[in-house]
């Protein structure tokens, strides 16, 4: 039965000019797909992030999300010749769709995983950050030009990830890091050498998949939630999200499998034979 016939069947991912999505076995990638122009981040574009968003967190079938870049880099920054000849007011209207699109990353309920293999700068930065953690290759670099451009930007996920001072140090100088230093500071999560990070990023998606999606969604919402609060405040979000997922959960199914032995070939054949008999 095709979709057509089917009306409990999930609508398709949109196509998008600026990005490609695909899915698979609840593995929903976003590919940043403007590689000739580095995937630079254009009005288009930041749109566009917006609507897959919403796209993607309508979908039941999505139960995460990898973001990754077409060609040599993940996302080589805005694109700065779309704003020549741009007026301060058509400027503060670019940087609101800016904004927009790194919010609704960052507003997902199910979990975003930003796989960055080569260059990320700017708002190729500003993207990663808004993911929920980051793997990257070796060839993955980082740099926050801003300042050198003469303009404002990164001045708040950043300081979040790596701390107030070493947040003014790669502002203020723009210095690109690489990989391993980016892991030092808490900017990436895993390194991987190029042929290794398909299967890291692969194998990390298809274990959150798995996982249970309310405890998912609930257990990111305590932690995002909970560090913008006091302590006191982060305690009653999180016994608030243990209440729910005990209306909404399938704990019980979870708790009633605690210590079962898993079944081996030859209890599963006898088993089998048994009920083969029964019939």
């Amino acid at each position: 039965m095709d979709d057509k016939q089917n009306p409990t069947a999930a609508p398709p991912l949109p196509d998008f000019a600026t990005l490609r999505l695909a899915l698979q076995d609840g593995i929903a990638t976003l590919w940043l797909a403007r590689p000739d122009a580095r995937n630079a981040l254009n009005l288009a574009m930041c749109r566009e992030l917006t609507a897959a968003c919403e796209a993607l967190e309508a979908d039941d079938a999505v139960r995460v999300i990898v973001v990754r870049g077409e060609g040599v880099a993940f996302c080589a920054g805005a694109d700065l010749k779309e704003r020549q000849g741009m007026s301060p007011a058509e400027m503060v209207a670019r940087r609101v769709e800016g904004f927009t699109a790194y919010a609704a990353l960052e507003a997902m309920t199910k979990p975003l995983i930003a796989a960055v293999h080569g260059p990320a700068y700017g708002s190729g930065c500003e993207i990663a950050a808004a993911c929920d953690f980051v793997l990257a290759g070796t060839g993955a670099s980082f740099k926050y030009p801003e300042v050198g451009w003469g303009t404002v930007g990164a001045t708040q996920r950043l300081p979040r990830i790596v701390g107030r001072r070493m947040a003014k140090e790669l502002l203020f100088t723009g210095r690109t890091i690489d990989a391993d230093e980016a892991f030092r500071l808490g900017l990436v999560n895993h390194v991987d050498a190029p042929e290794a990070l398909d299967a890291r990023v692969a194998e990390m998606a298809a274990r959150i998949a798995a996982a249970n999606p309310v405890a998912l969604r609930l257990t990111k919402r305590c932690i995002d939630d909970g560090l913008d609060t006091t302590r006191e405040g982060a305690m009653a979000v999180e016994l608030l999200a243990i209440q729910e997922n005990l209306r909404h959960g399938d704990w019980r199914k979870a708790i009633a499998g605690f210590g079962a032995k898993p079944a081996t070939p030859a209890s599963q054949a006898h088993q089998e034979g048994g009920d083969a008999t029964a019939r």
